[in-house]
């Protein structure tokens, strides 16, 4: 679990990661009863902040790499697919 995880559950508040798509109450009570893909949650936010980064102006390779900073798990070509995904599928 991690540290703001750990503070949400003492405080008895919830992170909503999904807050452009869902309302908390929802994503609280999709959370609740385990309807969500971790993975999937995950994805989004990559593609999400990719898209923030990329409409900064920075390169698509020192974005991937910023994204490589904060999911140490996941190599360059992994977070390489995730982004570009669904480009031709919207």
């Amino acid at each position: 679990m991690e540290l703001m995880e750990i503070m949400e559950v003492a405080n008895g508040t919830v992170h909503n990661p999904l807050s452009g798509l869902i309302g908390d109450d929802v994503y609280e009570l999709l959370e609740t009863h385990n309807l969500l893909n971790e993975k999937g949650v995950r994805d989004y936010q990559i593609r999400k902040r990719f898209r923030e980064m990329r409409s900064e102006d920075v390169p698509a390779y020192d974005a991937i790499e910023s994204l490589r900073d904060e999911y140490p798990y996941l190599q360059f070509d992994t977070i390489r697919k995730i982004v570009y995904k669904l480009n031709g599928k919207r």
